[in-house]
């Protein structure tokens, strides 16, 4: 500690000493990440940018807005329609929220194919879900602030489908509402927790970086860095491809702000609440629509709500199903294709879960739902035991 000291003098010696931010800094710059991490791996930093705009966002906005549910809906009108560029913060809000969700999804992508959930990462996928959750906890909450008539709709079925466990679940949604309907109560205990999780998503990525800096990153040959010829400083050569992943990140952002920045929202929303009219088809935002398919697909209340919990939590068992030894889809000729197919099963769910629970739609979506389950439960380890995968680089240089 007295070297740092004498090697920092003045007031950096004494804060170093005291602090030591100075040699953390270093630490980074001098970082040594795999050589050959593509652009895939830029939805992590884009996902944590993603995180302080809507924080920061978020702040500003709960100076102006009043969880009432006589004047929720009428602050958010005035935050757009009076507050100095109040348009602005609600709209980066609303859209960063979608734009924080798409990197988030890349990112579990990305681990997905490249097996970043396989030895001796676990611990860092866990807290990956377990961020994922609080997420859509936290997105839920968010939903029903404007307090138009999805946000009321959406929170009256969603708390609803607490009353499925049994014994206990008709008490826990009365201690959700805070009374007996969606109401004052519920919308002020929203707001709070709101406010509060983001900071808890904050304090899990932190313990996602530690865990993430105590065996690297991994890379797309799945190899383990053998030597410092695998390696190079993760700054200048990662920020400046981070920072380029940034600018194309915040491009697609300023054009859905600037243009589009309904599109990826509901206009029943734009309506005040009415717990007498029921809109013709309730649905969340899209980010939730592919549990919200799951969800439907089965009519048994119960079931229903413990399979489409069931399809998030399966993927802390991820590092059990897939036994194979080799992580990157890149060697897994057999993988790569059920995991292709696996995406296009997710995306159709997502478009049924924005269609009406009637018809032709009920039956894909159960398809659907089962195939779902069958990637992870049945072709995930029947593949990983028998599949044939490609021989691996004997090292990340030799790949590239």
């Amino acid at each position: 500690m007295e070297q740092n000291n004498k090697e920092l003098p003045g007031i950096k010696g004494w804060i170093e000493y005291r602090l030591p931010v100075f040699s953390f800094l270093q630490h980074l710059s001098e970082y040594q990440t795999p050589k050959n991490l593509s652009y895939f791996w830029n939805f992590g930093s884009i996902a944590g940018i993603g995180l302080v705009i809507q924080i920061l966002t978020g702040i500003l906005l709960a100076m102006h807005y009043d969880p009432n549910v006589d004047h929720a809906f009428n602050s958010v009108e005035n935050i757009m329609r009076n507050v100095n560029y109040g348009w602005l913060l609600r709209y980066m809000h609303a859209v960063g929220a979608s734009m924080f969700f798409v990197a988030v999804y890349a990112h579990i992508m990305r681990g997905l194919y490249y097996g970043s959930y396989k030895h001796p990462r676990e611990l860092l996928w866990f807290l990956g879900i377990f961020i994922f959750l609080i997420m859509m906890a936290t997105a839920f909450m968010g939903y029903v602030l404007p307090w138009g008539q999805m946000s009321f709709w959406g929170a009256t079925v969603i708390t609803n489908l607490f009353s499925a466990i049994p014994f206990i679940g008709e008490s826990i949604v009365t201690w959700l509402w805070g009374g007996f309907s969606v109401d004052n109560p519920t919308l002020n205990r929203f707001f709070a927790l709101h406010y509060l999780l983001p900071f808890i998503i904050v304090a899990v990525v932190m313990l996602h970086l530690v865990a993430l800096h105590k065996h690297g990153s991994n890379n797309p040959t799945g190899v383990d860095v053998k030597s410092e010829k695998d390696t190079i400083p993760f700054h200048p050569y990662y920020t400046i491809k981070d920072f380029f992943g940034f600018g194309i990140y915040f491009l697609i952002f300023a054009f859905f702000i600037f243009f589009e920045p309904n599109y990826l929202g509901h206009p029943d929303n734009y309506i005040p609440a009415n717990p007498l009219v029921t809109p013709a088809h309730i649905v969340p935002e899209w980010y939730f629509l592919p549990f919200y398919a799951i969800l439907r697909s089965i009519p048994d209340k119960l079931f229903g709500v413990t399979a489409m919990i069931s399809a998030i939590l399966i993927l802390f068992f991820l590092p059990w199903l897939d036994s194979s030894k080799v992580r990157s889809g890149r060697y897994r000729p057999m993988f790569k294709w059920f995991y292709w197919v696996f995406i296009l099963d997710a995306v159709l769910l997502g478009y049924i879960g924005s269609q009406p629970a009637e018809g032709i739609h009920v039956i894909i979506g159960q398809f659907a739902t089962l195939y779902y389950f069958f990637h992870f439960l049945i072709i995930i380890p029947v593949v990983s035991k028998f599949e044939k995968t490609l021989p691996l680089p004997s090292s990340i240089s030799e790949s590239s």
